[in-house]
């Protein structure tokens, strides 16, 4: 297998943040990552699009040549592959949480911070959209207020006393807001500890670069 990455891009980092933490609770795992240079528009060249038509990242492509092409579609296979530890529970109601804290991180604060930043000082070259950037500013507050409430308990992880891939996408999601200087309410207390808290993970550091 080969994943195909970008090292800032939120979601080949979501999913690089899940292979750290898979490795760190001892599964073996090694998958070699390339990287695909975006600003560069690398991700048009026809050898890309042959793996992904759409041109995005990540890709993790198998050994018989098929490509899976999305972050969570990428996670949740290499789950089935590499059971244990597990990242996404471990009963049908655990998983089922993990999940729905995962799409609340992805929806309500990955996906806005992303349109703020595309609409403001787009990395691959988009034009600025105030109105689109505005229109995102309030919603994001939204998705970081549930997070919010979640950790509000003292718990060490989004959904618990483990690392899951919510935290994975949460992580994801917040190293760019730095990179896109995306301010985050100071009063988001537990949310901005346990982001400080999980950037200090050995996983973690193998993978944030910001």
């Amino acid at each position: 297998m080969k994943l195909y990455i970008f090292q800032v891009a939120p979601n080949p980092t979501k999913v690089r943040l899940y292979l750290a933490e898979k490795v760190a609770g001892g599964a073996v795992i090694d998958i070699p990552q390339v990287s695909i240079n975006l600003p560069k528009g690398e991700q048009r060249k026809p050898e890309h699009l042959a793996r992904n038509p759409l041109g995005r990242l990540p890709v993790l492509e198998l050994s018989d040549g098929t490509c899976l092409t999305e972050s969570l579609t990428i996670i949740e296979y290499l789950e089935e592959c590499y059971p244990y530890p597990p990242m996404i529970g471990r009963s049908p109601l655990e998983r089922a949480r993990v999940r729905e804290l995962e799409r609340i991180a992805e929806l309500g604060v990955l996906l806005p911070i992303g349109r703020i930043i595309h609409a403001t000082n787009s990395p691959i070259g988009l034009p600025p959209n105030p109105e689109v950037a505005a229109h995102f500013r309030k919603i994001l507050p939204e998705g970081l207020r549930l997070l919010e409430t979640q950790l509000a308990d003292g718990r060490l992880f989004v959904a618990g006393d483990r690392p899951t891939i919510a935290d994975c996408t949460l992580a994801a999601a917040l190293q760019f807001a730095r990179f896109g200087k995306v301010e985050l309410d100071p009063t988001f207390l537990h949310l901005l500890q346990w982001d400080a808290r999980y950037r200090e993970r050995p996983a973690a550091k193998s993978v944030l670069t910001l």
